[in-house]
């Protein structure tokens, strides 16, 4: 299985949840930010919280919280909390062993395709949601500047 949204959606999240993280926000409230649905972002916020990354509280003033401080959470933490499975998808099914490609092509893929995921997971690992957070403000600090 490769890649999905779902990694992008989680992260986006995880973000808001960073910026403002005085208070929870509900699923609405993110999915507004993301122009999704809000079943798919609570299908995801789901799957953070299974991965001990976020927290929600039901009733009126209710909703989703980071489970712990922004700093902890690596952009590679969302990554394996939504994603299954390689990043590269695989031969789907056996090639030919009558070829001379065909007969060494799985494994010589299976080196390459890994040596690349653990270089992504790495890199996913050194930024974390309060980076993100910390971009975000001053990108918005440089637009207000812009503006004046």
């Amino acid at each position: 299985m490769s890649v999905s949204s779902r990694s992008a959606v989680a992260i986006h999240a995880l973000t808001m949840l960073g910026r403002w993280r005085d208070h929870s926000l509900t699923s609405a409230e993110i999915a507004e930010s993301l122009a999704s649905n809000p079943v798919l972002v609570r299908r995801i916020l789901g799957s953070l919280r299974d991965a001990g990354l976020v927290w929600s509280t039901e009733g009126r003033n209710g909703g989703w919280s980071l489970a712990r401080p922004a700093r902890e959470i690596t952009l590679h933490d969302a990554y394996t909390a939504v994603e299954a499975g390689p990043v590269l998808s695989r031969h789907p099914h056996p090639p030919s062993a009558e070829c001379e490609v065909g007969r060494n092509m799985q494994a010589l893929l299976e080196v390459e395709f890994r040596d690349a995921e653990r270089a992504m997971e790495e890199r996913l690992g050194r930024t974390t949601i309060a980076h993100l957070v910390q971009q975000v403000l001053a990108g918005e600090r440089e637009l207000a500047q812009r503006n004046h």
